[in-house]
């Protein structure tokens, strides 16, 4: 028997529904995995609504999980029956028993279980780049995370500190701010806060090199105002929805930079993904990168856990559990 969430028609979480499916067969080149825990992400509410377009509708959502190899389908070499596993970038999370291509996974450490390891793989990953690749962050810098409470702004939060920069948080209350200020936040500043004014303060003029935004619309010139001439917009997610301004406001404050990465173009090469993953769980079994699984729920209750990410309930992490 299996059971997965599958999605009919867009809209709200209510579009959610719990149907029973066969179990599917690997196709060549894929494994089966039993999932044990599965990642719960924005870009999971993009599907749900639309935002983002499913190849084909009825859609199984989800990106992100952790589980054990089933079934392997001819031609797999690098896996066998029982190996753990963990994906990000993998439509189709959110079932008991899903297939994969076994290029898109990586083999999970010995020492991280199953529900971190679902918790970890987008956000975690997603952090990695960001702070390595996209912006490469060294000590002395000073950086801003907006949503520094919620899944990739902790992980941001942590591993920008480790690399010894100076960390301004952004988040939307208190209990948040001193979540932050525990993970190494030098700053925990609130939305209602006078964002670029703080800066300016924090900096002594100076402004910042780089922000690292997931909100989109709404704070999007916020962030243009936190920056340096020639700094660099980082925008990685629409929680507001998506940004539509003009881009000749780049000019205007101080020929700005500005860029829209996705981990599958980090990733899509197999060296990348793994060197990403191997990163990512060296920070983790170190120390310097606590993952934070602050909720979790079944996943045939997949739609309280997108009410409660949407009315931003959520910190750190959260895992549906098959």
């Amino acid at each position: 028997m299996n059971h997965a969430i599958r999605v009919h028609e867009h809209g709200g979480p209510e579009k959610l529904v719990w149907e029973e499916l066969p179990k599917p067969e690997p196709k060549p080149g894929e494994v089966r995995i039993r999932q044990h825990a599965v990642g719960l992400n924005y870009i999971d509410v993009y599907f749900r609504t639309g935002l983002y377009k499913a190849p084909s509708m009825p859609v199984t959502i989800g990106m992100e999980g952790a589980g054990e190899v089933d079934a392997v389908g001819d031609g797999v070499t690098e896996l066998k029956v029982g190996d753990r596993v963990a994906y990000a970038g993998a439509l189709g999370a959110y079932a008991e028993y899903r297939c994969a291509p076994a290029e898109k996974l990586v083999k999970i450490p010995d020492g991280i279980d199953y529900t971190q390891a679902a918790a970890m793989m987008l956000q975690g990953m997603t952090a990695q780049f960001l702070v390595m690749r996209t912006y490469a962050v060294k000590k002395g810098d000073t950086i801003l995370v907006h949503a520094a409470a919620g899944g990739v702004g902790s992980i941001l939060v942590q591993w920008a500190k480790h690399l010894g920069a100076t960390v301004i948080g952004v988040v939307s209350t208190a209990e948040k701010a001193a979540l932050i200020r525990d993970l190494g936040a030098d700053h925990a500043l609130l939305t209602s806060d006078n964002i670029p004014a703080k800066v300016k303060e924090i900096t002594g003029g100076a402004m910042l090199p780089v922000v690292y935004d997931s909100v989109g619309k709404d704070t999007f010139i916020t962030s243009l105002d936190c920056l340096r001439p020639f700094g660099l917009m980082i925008t990685y997610g629409n929680a507001s929805g998506p940004v539509t301004t003009d881009l000749g406001v780049l000019a205007a404050k101080g020929s700005l930079y500005v860029t829209r990465p996705t981990l599958n173009t980090y990733t899509a090469k197999r060296e990348d993904l793994v060197a990403t993953a191997n990163d990512l769980f060296a920070a983790v079994t170190s120390g310097a990168v606590r993952i934070a699984v602050n909720q979790t729920f079944p996943l045939k209750d997949a739609a309280e856990a997108h009410r409660a990410l949407e009315s931003r309930k959520t910190t750190g992490s959260t895992v549906l559990l098959p």
